[in-house]
């Protein structure tokens, strides 16, 4: 209770909620309010229920014909060839064994080399490119992404064709090599291993560019700027700094350049001579020319053990580098 004095001077007690302001309670959602709250919630568990129904069309169409085509390359692997050249389905593991061959050995391990050198190359042609673009191309990134994709629209066999016409004897390459020089009249670079690698590396390097492009374009640019504080030269900071950032961009890149570059046949076909040939020339010629689809689907299976091996790896990667960044 609580007193206070009227005009007389008397004092009157009053209750102390009456004397005290009173605080007015906690808002309480209202119905309209929880209503809505929910309505929200019930949103957004459909979109991803939304998305996962929209995206399993597609996927069972492509996971379908995918094993499909698989179940029928391994069992054609262990089938044999009547006298006129025509595939029988069976249970022979001559095609299997034959894989042990020293020939198709070196073949296997000519190609491994030339898409692992390819990478190589395609990464050290695609980090300066990408950072050019990512962080100096200011409002031209999207004309210069274009400048840079939009080629490579036209069908890589006309490409393959019109890049075997400017590493010719008489192209336009080996004739300013000469002219200042660096080449004389025997220096060749069709028909050799550098001129398979400079197919595949120019067929496949976009590949590279854009998954380090879009890394790039992610990365916190106060990185680099603490990077030249602490390591200061540029070359350091790029070792060390751009480098590390961007390593999964740089994974991405080499999967996507590894694999194709791998199964590739027509930058041998047409850059190469018969002592450059990989393994997908020597499927080509089993499917088509020797008529032995059993051993070509053997040596189908081979290459897909080996792209299956390095897709394995690229993800126990991309994993790992996952949890050191939930960390």
């Amino acid at each position: 209770m609580a007193t206070r004095s009227n005009r007389t001077g008397t004092a009157v007690r009053t209750p102390r909620d009456a004397a005290e302001p009173k605080t007015p309670p906690p808002d309480r959602p209202g119905p309209r309010s929880t209503s809505r709250a929910s309505a929200r919630t019930r949103t957004r568990t459909r979109q991803p229920r939304l998305w996962t129904w929209l995206l399993l069309p597609g996927t069972l169409w492509m996971t379908g014909f995918l094993v499909v085509s698989l179940l029928l390359v391994a069992t054609l692997a262990l089938g044999t060839t009547d006298p006129l050249g025509n595939p029988r389905f069976g249970l022979n593991f001559a095609n299997l064994t034959a894989l042990a061959d020293p020939a198709y050995r070196t073949v296997l391990l000519r190609s491994l080399c030339y898409a692992l050198i390819t990478c190589l190359i395609s990464l050290a042609v695609a980090y300066p490119v990408a950072y050019a673009i990512a962080l100096r191309g200011g409002r031209f990134k999207n004309l210069l992404i274009a400048a840079i994709v939009v080629p490579f629209f036209a069908n890589y066999l006309v490409r393959m064709y019109g890049w075997s016409v400017v590493l010719s004897d008489d192209g336009p390459l080996l004739k300013a090599l000469r002219a200042i020089g660096l080449a004389d009249d025997g220096t060749k670079i069709l028909q050799t291993g550098a001129g398979v690698i400079a197919g595949l590396v120019y067929g496949f390097v976009v590949f590279m560019i854009i998954p380090l492009y879009a890394a790039m374009e992610r990365m916190d640019t106060s990185l680099i700027e603490a990077g030249r504080d602490l390591y200061g030269g540029p070359l350091r900071t790029f070792l060390f700094v751009t480098v590390p950032a961007t390593r999964q961009g740089a994974a991405a890149g080499c999967v996507l350049v590894f694999l194709p570059a791998m199964g590739d046949f027509v930058s041998a076909q047409l850059m190469g001579g018969p002592d450059q040939i990989m393994i997908g020339n020597l499927i080509q010629d089993k499917f088509f020319q020797g008529q032995n689809w059993p051993l070509g689907s053997a040596l189908t299976m081979l290459l897909m053990a080996v792209l299956f091996l390095g897709m394995l790896g690229y993800l126990r990667r991309t994993r790992k580098d996952e949890a050191e960044a939930a960390r």
